[in-house]
């Protein structure tokens, strides 16, 4: 029988509660997020929710529970930086107008508790979904159902909306006699967007999303674009979520867009595969974070091209250059994937080869996922490394990826808040 807590209510009455289940984990090797070596027959302690201790040869709690990982590679829970939980797959503009046209927003919620529970099971513990494209604030009723326990998921932060100019975002080309959904709040003018900031925040905004460009061209064999927002209108929008202590991910994929986000104050940039070396630079100097998404550039550029956008196909190779480049240059890499815009059939751990083919160590890759993923979130006391006082967010797998990048496709053990969701 777990022992029990006795806790003294302000009526005078005692009452008995259980302690904080105790756990204890062998592993074979241990990655922990952190150290640039792993660690070879550690044990981990864990209390509760959280890690209490981690270290070799530490004595196991008398009625501890003990899991025998010692066959096994240890590693943080994996945290994905750019997701969308309500979409599945959109290689095509037509793929997307099905979903925002012909299925419900209930309906499309209802998929995205499938998608969750998948993301879990290939070993993401926590992703930052970066917008719902058109399903409102569903994404909040998600990341609220996983807080509550109703249905299995990863920690959810999320970013609903986003934002783009009046007739800068699909659905588009439609008869202006009909009035067809969105993908994203249209808004426009500084006034505007401020107020639109404060509404997605107050229904649960974690992050606030934009647009910062999305009509794109080749020039002198660079990737540019026609930023969406005027300056005014970008820096109203920065100004105004870090004023309500948030931030804000740029999707930014052309060098203007990606130099007017940077002049504005983003936080993030995501896709940027037109970043040179100026726009890297000034990146390290302000901190700011790169979502590359490299798979689903991969994973879309056929299908795109196929349906009248050959550009996608060059996009492919001028991310891994700039990729290349961003890795020698010391730019905050983290990981992310745009899972939703290619199918949840597919694993999002893909990524971590492209990253290691297009110039990452695998350990570097590994901590783009865990340590560096967490500070871009602003969690790192709490996720992203097997260390006392974090989350007992925890996964496994067989062989070693420091040898085959590709083991994180082969997740086996799943851990979120000590108690184990996938074996």
């Amino acid at each position: 029988m777990r022992a029990l807590t006795l806790f003294f209510l302000s009526w005078g009455f005692l009452v008995a509660q259980p302690a904080p289940r105790r756990v204890a984990i062998r592993c074979g090797r241990l990655i922990d997020g952190v150290n640039a070596a792993p660690r070879v027959n550690a044990v981990i302690l864990i209390e509760g929710e959280r890690i209490r201790e981690v270290g070799a040869g530490l004595a196991i709690p008398t009625g501890a529970e003990v899991i025998d990982l010692s066959h096994s590679t240890v590693l943080p829970g994996l945290i994905d930086n750019h997701t969308h939980v309500m979409l599945n797959g959109d290689i095509t503009v037509a793929d997307y107008d099905e979903q925002l046209l012909k299925q419900s927003i209930p309906y499309r919620a209802i998929r995205a508790t499938v998608n969750v529970r998948t993301a879990l099971m290939h070993g993401f513990t926590a992703m930052r979904d970066l917008e719902t494209e058109g399903a409102m604030y569903a994404d909040v009723d998600v990341k609220t159902a996983i807080n509550r326990g109703i249905i299995p998921g990863p920690r959810m932060f999320v970013a609903t909306r986003s934002f783009a100019p009046t007739g800068f975002y699909p659905l588009l080309g439609y008869s202006w006699e009909i009035k067809v959904p969105k993908g994203v709040q249209e808004v426009d003018g500084a006034d505007n967007i401020r107020r639109a900031v404060r509404e997605q925040v107050s229904y649960g905004a974690d992050w606030i999303k934009y647009y910062s460009d999305l009509h794109y061209f080749l020039k002198d064999g660079a990737l540019h674009s026609s930023p969406n927002f005027t300056d005014e209108e970008a820096r109203a929008l920065v100004d105004e979520t870090h004023r309500l202590g948030h931030k804000v991910a740029a999707h930014a994929m052309g060098r203007e867009g990606i130099d007017q986000a940077l002049r504005a104050g983003v936080d993030t940039i995501e896709h940027g595969d037109g970043l040179d070396d100026e726009l890297m630079d000034l990146m390290v100097r302000r901190g700011v974070y790169w979502c590359p998404t490299i798979y689903v550039g991969v994973y879309v550029a056929e299908g795109r091209a196929a349906g009248g956008a050959p550009i996608w196909v060059k996009m492919k190779e001028l991310a891994a250059a700039a990729f290349a480049k961003a890795v020698k240059r010391g730019v905050r890499i983290s990981f992310g994937t745009d899972a939703g815009g290619f199918a949840w059939t597919e694993n999002q751990a893909k990524e971590f080869a492209y990253m290691v083919k297009y110039g990452m160590t695998p350990m570097q890759a590994i901590q783009s996922a865990t340590s560096v993923a967490a500070a871009l979130l602003d969690q790192q006391e709490n996720l992203g490394s097997i260390t006392a006082g974090k989350y007992a967010d925890i996964i496994a797998v067989d062989g070693d990826p420091l040898s085959d990048i590709t083991e994180l496709e082969r997740v086996k053990f799943v851990m979120k808040g000590g108690e184990v969701v996938g074996r």
